[in-house]
């Protein structure tokens, strides 16, 4: 409805709210308030109580944001009809207004198309008019960047990327490690209630507003500011940031990283309590960052690097140290990821060159590891940067580059201290760099964009370049990034499945050896059981043996290996994977060392989620959830969480009884549905034993 204002020059202005934000692709934020893009014209409708006449009293618009606007910085604009307003001669990002034709001077009835432009910053401005000496307050509207508009710096040309890394709420992140990928469903929601009011609160609070408020406002014209400040932002290591993470228990002070299904409970409750929510692993950061990128209207999605390096000495070397039988095993500053996850934005980068070579994709990752320029950020680093090699160019590129293309060397530390080379890798780290696809919920692969193929003389000929364009390394340094040529093995060795490894049974592997010998090799045997951490930190020693083999030459050597569930359970509660590692010896050459790892991430015990698959906006509706306990062990502390934005206002937590062996338990729950379109319903059971067991199914919610 047009709004009342009591003014004698102003009888009435009318926003067209919904009109407006539909033609800008906000509709589905807020209906009432007027959310445009920049670049993109809207309308308003100014009823005035007298005839208009442009030649004796103009009408001045004035657009501000930020609590000190200036001409100077953008963050103010006066523009009118006719376009006679004096302003400062080196004013940015001025706006426009035209008179449209179907306007009646004589009744007063005029209607004005406005455009913000391509450059103007982002955020909450008041606009005022300005008519025979009265200046009146018209609105206050959200300005966001625009992938729709040629002229903005985060055009995204592709519509159907557009849906996708702009609109889609629901979307699949990866984890696990690179021979047992699990696609987890996340809930964005970044049109859900009073995520405007949030993502801007986070613009707001960082640290670069309270040192210069009116020229952090400004620099919210750029994406690549912009970019930087959210990464800093869902991060609370050096501010009042959204998440805090925690990479080992306890957390009985917050919640438990795997339980997060979605990013608005998180961005709701910081937003709320104004203080970082605890907890967060680098999935739940990618995926909160992600929200509000897109609800800001940069492109973003979320991206899985399996085996992924964290190259802390920058020397793109990750030195991995294996502990001989009955020796403790030696700490090291580098580690290599099961997994680790980041977002990439879409955005042009004029400031690293003019023809648009790093155009594209962007490197940002808010998970705090190192810092930049002094803060806990990553980001944002053109993809094709990583791929070229070109670690002399900003921001961060020589830690992504060393995240998906480090090499690595394995050590023996032996029982007397000494350390022996046993392998060197050059293509262990970075693997299936996995992102959702536009359009369908397959896996996409993107290793391509980072690196060349491993094994190909390209790949060495970049890793080599990188080494020498990364000019804040020393120059001890740069001879150390390629690794050492080390002999091929005289023995071949693999860990092979006999099942597949599930949580709540037992895990049944064998080592298969076999060797070009042509003489009978004696070997020493020593196989470790560890559970992990994702990010490459042993929890716990779960078991070791040593055993004593002779390989036959032309032979297969099958070794078994055996770990039961009531042995490694009550070390995988809070544990990602359980690494497996045999080092072998040649006990007539005791210094030829082999080794084999695998790592496993136990697949969740089955868990049936039945929903319908289309049901009606605002008419309520039914699902149900059936677990069975198939462990012998009572689990405790259950508890189903039920979420979905257009379906959950806000998520909601069912407790449920204790559950004995073989007990099946059944819960039915009802939901509302208050927004139409494809919606994902996402469940999480919780229990003493398992951690947060997943499932989603896909709603269709008509409006008819």
């Amino acid at each position: 409805m047009p709004a009342e204002v009591k003014q004698s020059i102003l009888k009435e202005v009318d926003l067209h709210s919904k009109t407006n934000n539909t033609e800008h692709h906000t509709s589905e934020v807020l209906e009432e308030q007027l959310i445009v893009r920049r670049g993109q014209p809207f309308t308003l409708t100014l009823k005035l109580t007298q005839p208009f006449n442009p030649d004796l009293h103009p009408l001045t618009i004035i657009a501000v944001t930020g609590e000190l606007p200036s001409e100077d910085l953008g963050t103010k604009s006066c523009f009118g009809i006719p376009d006679s307003v004096k302003r400062s001669p080196s004013a940015k990002a001025v706006w426009k207004v035209e008179l449209h034709k179907n306007s009646s001077s004589l009744t007063g009835v005029l209607i004005l198309t406005i455009t913000p432009p391509a450059d103007s910053p982002i955020g909450e401005y008041e606009l005022s008019v300005k008519h025979r000496e009265e200046e009146t307050s018209l609105a206050t509207l959200v300005v966001l960047f625009n992938p729709w508009c040629p002229d903005d710096s985060v055009f995204l040309p592709d519509e159907k990327e557009r849906q996708e890394y702009v609109m889609n709420e629901q979307g699949t992140i990866y984890r696990g490690s690179g021979n047992y990928i699990s696609p987890m469903s996340w809930d964005f929601g970044q049109f859900e209630d009073s995520m405007v009011k949030i993502c801007l609160a986070i613009l707001d609070f960082n640290r670069k507003h309270f040192d210069d408020p009116a020229e952090d406002v400004s620099s919210r014209c750029d994406p690549i500011y912009v970019g930087r400040v959210v990464s800093a932002m869902v991060n609370g290591q050096d501010d009042h940031g959204v998440l805090d993470g925690r990479w080992e228990g306890p957390y009985d002070d917050g919640v438990f990283p795997s339980h997060w299904s979605g990013s608005h409970t998180i961005l709701n409750r910081w937003f709320t309590e104004c203080y970082p929510v605890k907890y967060g692993q680098c999935w739940v950061f990618a995926g909160v960052m992600c929200s509000v990128m897109r609800l800001l209207g940069i492109p973003c999605r979320v991206v899985t690097n399996f085996m992924s390096a964290h190259d802390s000495d920058m020397n793109l070397t990750i030195d991995v140290y294996h502990a001989d039988y009955g020796v403790e095993g030696r700490e090291t500053m580098d580690s290599v990821w099961n997994f680790h996850v980041w977002v990439e934005g879409w955005m042009r980068r004029p400031d690293l060159a003019d023809d648009g070579k790093y155009d594209g994709w962007q490197v940002l990752d808010p998970t705090p590891q190192e810092l930049s320029n002094g803060v806990y950020c990553c980001g944002p680093a053109p993809v094709k940067a990583i791929l070229n090699g070109d670690t002399h160019l900003k921001y961060d590129v020589p830690f992504v580059f060393a995240e998906v293309n480090a090499d690595c060397i394995d050590w023996l530390v032996k029982a007397d201290g000494s350390e022996v080379k046993m392998s060197s890798d050059t293509k262990r780290v970075g693997q299936n760099i996995s992102t959702k696809a536009v359009g369908s919920d397959k896996r996409l692969d993107i290793t391509h964009t980072y690196k060349h193929k491993e094994g190909t003389e390209k790949e060495r000929e970049v890793f080599k370049y990188a080494i020498t364009r990364d000019f804040g390394r020393g120059e001890g340094e740069m001879e150390n990034g390629e690794t050492e040529n080390v002999p091929p093995p005289e023995v071949f060795m693999q860990f092979e499945e006999v099942s597949k490894p599930m949580d709540g049974k037992d895990v049944s592997l064998r080592l298969v050896l076999h060797s070009e010998s042509s003489v009978p090799r004696p070997l020493s045997i020593t196989i470790s059981v560890q559970a992990m951490k994702y990010n490459g930190s042993p929890a716990a020693n779960i078991q070791s043996e040593v055993k004593e083999e002779t390989l036959e030459p032309g032979k297969e050597l099958s070794s078994p290996v055996l770990v039961p569930f009531s042995v490694y359970h009550k070390h995988m509660v809070e544990s990602d994977s359980i690494k497996v590692s045999a080092v072998v010896t040649d006990k007539e050459k005791p210094k030829n060392t082999y080794l084999a790892v695998d790592n496993i991430v136990l697949l969740d015990p089955p868990i049936s989620l039945t929903v319908p698959s289309q049901v009606k906006l605002y008419h309520e509706a039914s699902g149900e959830v059936v677990f069975t306990n198939l462990v012998n062990k009572t689990l405790t502390d259950c508890t189903l969480t039920l979420s979905g934005s257009g379906l959950f206002r806000e998520e909601f937590e069912i407790k449920l009884p204790d559950l004995p062996r073989n007990r099946r338990v059944r819960i039915k729950f009802p939901f509302f549905p208050h927004k139409a379109g494809e919606k994902t319903l996402i469940i999480d059971f919780d229990c003493s034993t398992f951690r947060d067991i997943k499932s989603s199914y896909t709603v269709n919610v008509t409006e008819y």
